[in-house]
């Protein structure tokens, strides 16, 4: 209940974060939330402002005795990703999050929890709301749309932000500093095909993948984790090259930016051949099973009697598909060479979708390199097009480069040490922070990113740590009084 949220400390925190779950904020689906955010700021009697593409700008001037210091730019993202348990009825457009504490966790039932970003969002209304927080003359930018296409940051216009420094509060490691992020590039691969009659002496069944974890496609990829359109391939690859499977129906995985969990597909085998196919795809799902028992424990792939379909995909054009989607790359595709453990480049074959004579494959690739993210992206786009997709790379936004002598990280550097007794790791991320696309246009503000301790982001089981959100907070506040002076 929210209730039991809002007891929890630092409450002007969690306060924040219960008011803004109770709004519906799905990406796309921001005009409550806008709204909500502009009422907070003219609320206050702070300058509001909504721009073409809908972030809100709220500023507030300097507490007394810091308006020697530059002024800053505080930035978060107001959508969430709207995942959920196939077996949960929750509607995002209309219905708050319903959240609950387990442990040292906040967590939600059966949904994203919207910890990303919204305890960023919670933060800066704390900020902006206090009367006692000391900070210098700053501007707080509400973006909308990071999540599918980062339109907001992509549509704000140059010399609308007057901050020299910004600080973004979208990284998920408490320990964490981040000075740079992989920019990102859609691929949408569509083509048709005939529809035939269901061949006689069909056996009808559905295949379900389910039981994965998930994740943000960015900063779990290089975990190695279970993609449930790759597998459901796998499965349906083996079926057509061995038992003549016929491919009526596919619907697996959802956002481009979460990894998938689940996909259902629905085929039909000739009778004589049911027996055999059974017992192969059950080996196979075996070995598939073994191939991920550590990581995903959870995995099953379960094939029952369905009802008849009214038609099949042509053969031609199912034998394309599944080949194609077998040799689309997923995962980690090239770890960086200068920075130790950074995922440099990778692709997420997020969404694909099978139905009434039209297939649809969503893919998101995510590069810190601009030229190898485009490398990759031509070999996945050759892929489908030989396989005669029409295939088209949309919403690319650009990477965050580090820089390493920022002045802004020097100060968070030696705070984290002094508060914490040891060093903050000092990272670039495999994410796609909005920084890059920001820094593109305000090429000389000076950009840094933290925030509190997320786990399993982009999934129903997003949690959000407790400790690590007091440690977090404790830590703004000072960044804020330490913030350098003008030059």
């Amino acid at each position: 209940m929210n209730e039991e949220i809002r007891a929890l400390e630092p409450k002007q925190l969690w306060n924040k974060f219960a008011d803004l779950n109770a709004v519906p904020r799905p990406s796309k689906k921001e005009e409550r939330v806008i709204e909500f955010i502009k009422m907070f700021g003219n609320d206050l009697g702070l300058e509001t402002l909504v721009d073409e593409v809908g972030n809100v700008i709220i500023r507030k001037p300097a507490t007394p005795g810091m308006e020697n210091k530059k002024p800053i730019v505080l930035q978060s993202h107001l959508d969430m990703v709207h995942q959920k348990n196939s077996d949960s009825n929750f509607d995002f457009e209309n219905q708050g999050i319903d959240m609950h504490v387990e442990g040292d966790w906040v967590k939600a039932k059966g949904t994203t929890l919207g910890a990303d970003n919204g305890l960023g969002v919670a933060t800066m209304m704390a900020i902006l709301e206090s009367n006692k927080i000391e900070h210098p003359e700053l501007e707080a930018l509400f973006t909308v749309d990071e999540e599918t296409g980062m339109t907001g940051a992509m549509g704000l216009k140059p010399g609308l932000l007057k901050g020299d420094i910004l600080l973004n509060l979208d990284t998920e490691e408490d320990d964490e500093i981040g000075i740079g992020c992989a920019g990102g590039v859609d691929i949408t691969a569509k083509r048709t095909y005939k529809e035939e009659p269901v061949p006689e002496n069909s056996v009808p069944y559905k295949i379900v993948v389910k039981g994965l974890k998930g994740g943000h496609s960015g900063m779990d990829i290089i975990k190695g984790l279970g993609n449930a359109n790759k597998l459901m391939n796998r499965v349906l690859f083996g079926g057509f090259e061995k038992f003549g499977l016929r491919l009526s129906l596919i619907n697996g995985g959802g956002l481009r930016n979460a990894i998938p969990r689940e996909s259902e597909a629905v085929v039909t085998v000739d009778e004589i051949q049911k027996k055999d196919f059974l017992d192969e795809t059950g080996k196979l799902i075996q070995e598939i099973q073994q191939e991920y028992k550590s990581l995903e424990p959870k995995l099953n792939i379960e094939i029952s009697e369905t009802h008849l379909p009214k038609k099949v995909m042509e053969v031609g054009v199912q034998e394309l598909l599944v080949k194609a989607l077998y040799a689309a790359h997923n995962g980690v595709y090239r770890m960086s060479p200068e920075i130790e453990g950074l995922v440099e480049t990778s692709n997420n074959v997020a969404r694909v979708e099978v139905e009434n004579g039209e297939i649809e494959i969503l893919c998101l690739t995510r590069s810190s390199v601009e030229s190898s993210k485009n490398d990759l992206a031509n070999s996945i786009r050759s892929g489908f097009e030989m396989a005669g997709f029409e295939v088209e790379l949309s919403g690319a936004y650009p990477g965050w480069a580090p820089n390493k002598d920022s002045a802004i990280l020097k100060v968070l550097d030696s705070l984290y040490q002094k508060m914490n007794g040891q060093k903050a790791e000092v990272a670039a991320c495999h994410a796609g922070l909005e920084c890059g696309i920001l820094g593109h246009e305000y090429p000389e503000m000076d950009m840094i990113s933290f925030g509190p301790t997320i786990r399993g982001a982009h999934s129903p089981d997003e949690r959000a740590s407790i400790s690590s959100a007091q440690k977090y907070w404790d830590f703004v506040l000072e960044v804020l009084k330490n913030i350098p002076e003008k030059e």
